[in-house]
């Protein structure tokens, strides 16, 4: 999947439709191989069900209207398929997409629990924040496996197998595991008993976890707009008996913890990110001293230039390790815009970007 963030919402569908005893079907549509300028990359999903509710669609870019009337139809015949819209194939709805780019999409039925038997290992796997793969076996001789694809999931073990090849999931792993394979989606091909077998290869990454360090207007904006983006957000307050705001995002957690106590109640690692902003310059330094020794892919401090230089000094630290001030340049004055500053900051830190306007840069937006 091209985020884990997405998959938290395509999993409250898969459970709503699991409690619906599949009431109608349903079909997920994966996007297996794109080229060119396309709006998603490989690895991006929709859940259309029968009733006709869609989850996380492939977006206005993608002709995503002809994959939904092609959805219905594998839910009514029962087995998987393949589409691609190319100068071959679907040319209409190539046409409508405008952006010059060429999809495969694979669309299997999902009609009963043992259908989502990868989905509780890619939970499990994302949960504990370990990462791994998922592998998902969709073609065989150029015909796409039926009824539906197999998957292998894996981290650090095996969590979920439906290859039942010993000798293909240990080359799956093998694969998965080479570092020049990177972290983007691709299809490997592989050859087994049966023919060449086309492989989807997804890393499994934890969610982003934000980490807000203050109860105030702009934290609690900015717990708001991280949950949205789907990061696990956590408020820390200083005070032994904190109360919960009102406002606190729903999903989002408020923890007590002192400086020293942060290693212990919150997440720390790789894929996290911090925010100080107590408003107390002497407690945000403290905060900031603790949280620098942690292998953050983000710390930021809010305040203005002369607030941020004595953080700094205080903290012994400097860009680009510290964000002082947090936030990009927008002319942020309102705690939600100065809220929006500092997610669009720590997603351009995230991604390797410089945050610039797209009309003003001429690399892949992706």
């Amino acid at each position: 999947m091209n985020t884990p963030q997405e998959f938290g919402v395509l999993l409250e569908g898969f459970k709503r439709l699991q409690s619906s005893g599949f009431a109608g079907g349903a079909a997920l549509a994966t996007l297996t191989r794109t080229h060119g300028s396309t709006f998603r990359r490989a690895g991006a999903r929709m859940l259309v069900c029968g009733d006709g509710t869609v989850v996380r669609g492939l977006s206005g870019g993608c002709p995503e209207a002809d994959i939904i009337s092609r959805a219905h139809d594998v839910i009514g015949a029962g087995t998987a398929r393949i589409v691609r819209y190319d100068r071959d194939n679907g040319l209409d709805a190539l046409i409508e997409l405008g952006c010059g780019g060429e999809l495969e999409v694979l669309i299997e039925p999902l009609a009963r629990s043992s259908d989502l038997g990868f989905v509780t290992a890619v939970e499990h796997c994302l949960g504990s924040r370990s990462p791994g793969f998922l592998a998902t076996a969709f073609a065989c001789n150029g015909a796409v496996l039926g009824p539906r694809p197999r998957r292998l999931v894996w981290s650090g073990a095996t969590l979920h197998d439906e290859i039942a090849d010993a000798g293909f999931a240990a080359a799956l792993i093998e694969h998965a595991g080479s570092a020049e394979n990177g972290r983007r989606p691709h299809v490997q091909g592989f050859d087994s008993a049966q023919g060449p077998v086309e492989v989807l290869f997804e890393t499994l990454l934890p969610p982003f976890a934000a980490v807000l360090i203050g109860v105030n207007a702009a934290s609690l904006a900015l717990a708001r707009i991280g949950r949205g983006l789907g990061w696990d957000v956590t408020v820390v307050d200083h005070r032994d008996d904190p109360q919960l705001p009102a406002a606190l995002a729903p999903g989002a957690s408020l923890v007590s913890a002192q400086p020293e106590q942060l290693a212990r109640r919150v997440s720390l690692d790789a894929r996290s990110f911090a925010v100080v902003m107590t408003h107390n310059i002497e407690r945000d330094i403290e905060y900031l001293r603790a949280l620098l020794p942690a292998p953050l892919a983000y710390i930021g401090a809010i305040g203005s230039r002369q607030r941020a230089r004595k953080l700094l000094d205080g903290c012994g630290a400097a860009p680009p390790r510290v964000h002082a001030p947090a936030g990009l340049d927008l002319g942020s004055e309102t705690p939600e815009e100065i809220a929006l500053a500092i997610a669009a900051e720590i997603l351009a830190v995230s991604t390797g970007r410089g945050g610039t306007s797209l009309s003003a840069s001429a690399g892949p937006i992706h």
